[in-house]
C-alpha cells in the first residue's frame, strides 16, 4: 500500500530500491506520526472538514497504535511503504471512510517533516540530559582531583603543571560549548512544519496555529515552501549540534588512551572496563575510549554527508531527501551511546597522585622559576635567556612550590562559574 497509489503497481525492482531502509528507520518515527496525525484529526473537527465525532474517533484509534508502538508490537510490513501507509491503513481497516479521511489537507512530504522534527526534539532533549549528567561528573571529579598535578603538554612535548582540576573542569566548560549548538539545533527543529503539504499549502482553510500549540511546538514555519525547505536543514542543524559534542567526546577518549599507556601512567580503570588480548596477557586496553573516539568521528563526518546529499538541490520537494533519515537517525544513536559510555566509565577512574616526582618532569617548572626571576625585578628577556642557560649547562633547579592564583588556572579553577554558564545555556 502506498499513499500514492492510483491503482497500478510499480516494479519491484523499483519498489525495492526508493524504499531503502524507510521501514525499519520509521519504527523509531511512528509514535511521533500518531502524535501529528492526532493533533491534525483535532485540527480537522475543528474547523469542520470532518465531524467532532470523526475526530474522537479518530483520536481513539491512534491512542489505541501508540500503546501498540511502546509495547513493541507495531510493524510495517513489506506490503506497506512506510509508517506513514501502515497507520492510514490500520485507521480505514478499523474506522473505514473515516480513516480514509485523516490525510485530507496534508501531504507525506509534512507528515515526515513533522515526525522527524518531533522527533528530533525529543532526541536533542534527551542529549543535552546526557550531556548535564556528563558534566556534573567531570566537575565533581575536577574539584575531587584539584591538588593532583598532572604534566601539560604542547607538541606533545613536556610544557607547563597542569592538574586533573584543570584537565576534567576543561572538559566540563567546553561541552558548554556544545550545547550552545545543540540549542540551536532544537530552536530550528522547535518550529511546526505541519500544514504546508507538499510545499505549497493547502486550499482547504486549516488551522495550523491550533496543531502548533497542540503538539508544542514554540512557533510555525509560517511560509509552507521555507517548511519544505526545511527538510534536510533541520537534520543538518542536529548534525552539527551533536558533531561539537562528539569532538568534545573524542579528543578526551584520545587523552585517556595516551594516559592509560604504560608510557604515561597518568590514570587507569579497572579490569572490567578494560579488554585483553587474544596472546597478550599482560594487555587491558581501552577498547571502551578507541570506540567512542571512531563513532565521535563518523558522527563528525555526518554534516558534511547531510551537505552532500543537500547540496544545489532546488526548492521544493525531491527524492534525494529521503537519504537524511539514514544519516542522521544512527548518528543519533551513536551519540547516546557514547555519551552514556562515557560517563559510565569514567565514574570509576584513577588517577596517579605521584606523576610529577619523576625527574623527566622537572623542565615543567621553567616558567615558574623564570617568573620568580622577573618577580624579583630582572626584566623577563633577562630572565629567560637566564633560565635558557641554566637548562642548557645542567644547573637548572625547578621551584615545585608553585602558586597559580588567576581565574582559570590551575590554583582557581572557577567551578561555580563554570557550573553557572551551563545553567544559563539549559535554562
Amino acid at each position: 500500500m502506498k499513499l500514492w497509489d492510483k491503482g497500478f503497481s510499480t516494479d519491484k525492482k523499483i519498489d525495492h530500491f526508493t524504499v531503502g531502509n524507510d521501514r525499519e528507520l520509521d519504527l523509531l518515527l511512528a509514535k511521533y506520526d500518531v502524535i501529528a496525525s492526532k493533533a491534525h484529526a483535532k485540527m480537522l473537527g475543528k474547523v469542520g472538514l470532518i465531524s467532532e465525532d470523526e475526530a474522537k474517533d479518530l483520536v481513539k484509534a491512534l491512542d489505541a497504535i501508540a500503546k501498540d508502538i511502546e509495547k513493541g508490537k507495531f510493524k510495517i510490513e513489506d506490503d506497506f511503504e512506510d509508517m506513514h501507509s501502515k497507520i492510514e491503513f490500520m485507521l480505514t481497516e478499523k474506522l473505514g471512510d473515516t480513516g480514509k479521511k485523516i490525510h485530507s489537507a496534508r501531504s507525506r512530504n509534512d507528515q515526515v517533516l513533522v515526525a522527524m522534527q518531533l522527533y528530533l526534539k525529543d532526541e536533542l532533549t534527551e542529549i543535552k540530559s546526557q550531556v548535564k549528567v556528563l558534566f556534573d561528573l567531570l566537575i565533581k571529579l575536577a574539584d575531587k582531583h584539584k591538588s593532583v598535578l598532572l604534566p601539560g603538554y604542547t607538541h606533545l612535548q613536556i610544557a607547563m603543571p597542569s592538574s586533573f582540576g584543570l584537565w576534567f573542569s576543561a572538559y566540563a566548560e567546553s561541552l558548554v560549548d556544545d550545547l550552545y549548538f545543540v540549542q540551536a539545533a532544537h530552536k530550528v527543529a522547535d518550529q511546526n512544519p505541519l500544514g504546508s503539504a507538499a510545499g505549497y499549502g493547502s486550499s482547504f482553510p486549516i488551522d495550523r496555529s491550533f496543531t502548533t500549540a497542540e503538539m508544542e511546538f514554540a512557533t510555525q514555519k509560517y511560509n509552507v515552501v521555507a517548511a519544505q525547505m526545511g527538510r534536510g536543514k533541520v537534520e543538518k542543524a542536529t548534525a552539527f549540534g551533536i558533531s561539537s559534542v562528539a569532538a568534545t567526546l573524542s579528543k578526551m577518549a584520545m587523552d585517556i588512551c595516551l594516559y592509560m599507556s604504560q608510557n604515561f601512567d597518568f590514570i587507569s580503570f579497572p579490569n572490567e572496563l578494560t579488554t585483553g588480548s587474544s596472546i597478550m596477557p599482560h594487555k587491558k586496553n581501552p577498547d571502551v575510549f578507541e570506540l567512542i573516539r571512531a563513532k565521535c568521528n563518523k558522527i563528525q563526518a555526518v554534516p558534511n554527508q547531510l551537505i552532500m546529499i543537500m547540496n544545489n538541490l532546488p526548492s521544493g520537494y525531491h527524492r534525494d531527501l529521503q537519504l537524511v533519515k539514514e544519516v542522521i537517525v544512527p548518528a543519533l544513536q551513536d551519540m547516546h551511546a557514547c555519551l552514556e559510555m562515557m560517563t559510565f566509565s569514567l565514574k570509576e577512574i584513577k588517577v596517579n597522585k605521584s606523576i610529577l616526582e619523576d625527574p623527566k618532569y622537572d623542565y615543567l617548572f621553567s616558567v615558574d622559576t623564570l617568573n620568580e626571576l622577573v618577580k624579583s625585578g630582572m626584566p623577563f628577556r633577562d630572565a629567560y635567556k637566564t633560565m635558557g642557560k641554566a637548562i642548557e649547562n645542567g644547573n637548572f633547579k625547578p621551584k615545585r612550590d608553585i602558586d597559580h592564583i588567576h581565574e582559570g588556572s590551575l590554583g582557581n579553577l572557577c567551578l561555580e562559574q563554570i557550573k553557572e554558564k551551563m545553567e544559563k545555556v539549559l535554562a
